[in-house]
């Protein structure tokens, strides 16, 4: 009976705090069907809705839609997460497997990195790319995702292949595969739910990154998704339903991605450093 009694008050206490935390998501989707005079009411849901938010915001200029912003965020994130996984995978195998001179230091070094905070880096890096003429381009939002993917990536996936037995790294030698292929045949494959990881993160964290974003591109055709956004801010009169509409719209795709690879990003988290 006690058991019985726990399990219900556990389950209306997950049930009122999930609630709880769904509370602004329902707040927003509610906001974003209003007129902007009705958005001062102490009122969750419109009374009548303005669907049409939608359709306004997604063709909110004459010249540019939504679409155009997102084929523009997509094309970019598709070579962060390409260059942030494969770059961050070999730099990974290499802690993880190889011995190599200063192995212990050079992990040492970037570890450190990840104490360095990123505003310390923004100017010399802004001067870089400047003189090299890549400024209002993407090259500087993706260019650094091939350099490894970030410290943060690399030493959750050193973690992961300390885990894999050495064992199987010797039968694919005796089997005759080099370097090169034990990593592309044993570990690739044995690491994916990591990799699915730092995918989800690295599109998370890049297609949220704004301040990078705004810092380099300046032209409105190479603009991407939150700076899209930004241009409701700049109007005169600002649509605030359009503006939440498209904000709304903006998170579908880290949603959706994260929804459909939830299996492996839990397996990934879970398993991390936890073996070996």
């Amino acid at each position: 009976m006690m058991t019985i009694r726990y399990k219900i008050s556990n389950h209306l206490f997950l049930s009122v705090f999930s609630l709880l935390m769904l509370y602004p998501v329902i707040w927003w989707i509610g906001a974003s069907l209003k007129k902007t005079e009705e958005l001062r009411l102490p009122t969750i849901w419109p009374s009548i809705p303005m669907w049409e938010n939608y359709s306004n915001g997604w063709n909110f200029s004459a010249d540019y839609s939504f679409a155009h912003f997102f084929g523009n965020t997509l094309l970019m994130e598709l070579g962060n997460v390409t260059g942030g996984v494969l770059t961050a995978a070999i730099v990974a195998y290499g802690f993880g497997r190889l011995q190599f001179k200063l192995r212990g230091f050079w992990f040492s070094i970037l570890l450190l990195t990840m104490m360095l905070p990123g505003q310390v880096t923004v100017v010399p890096q802004y001067i870089l790319f400047n003189k090299l003429g890549w400024v209002d381009s993407y090259i500087p939002l993706v260019l650094p995702h091939f350099f490894g993917g970030g410290a943060f990536f690399i030493f959750l996936l050193v973690q992961f292949i300390r885990g894999i037995p050495r064992d199987l790294d010797e039968a694919a030698k005796i089997d005759g595969s080099s370097v090169y292929g034990i990593f592309f045949r044993i570990i690739l494959p044995l690491i994916k739910p990591a990799l699915v990881t730092v995918a989800i993160f690295t599109f998370i964290w890049s297609w949220d990154d704004f301040f990078a974003q705004v810092l380099y591109i300046s032209s409105i055709d190479k603009f991407t998704v939150g700076l899209a956004l930004r241009m409701f801010i700049d109007q005169f009169d600002i649509q605030w339903g359009q503006l939440l509409a498209m904000s709304f719209v903006s998170i579908m795709p880290s949603v959706i991605i994260f929804l459909f690879a939830q299996k492996y990003f839990v397996e990934g988290i879970a398993t991390t450093g936890l073996k070996g």
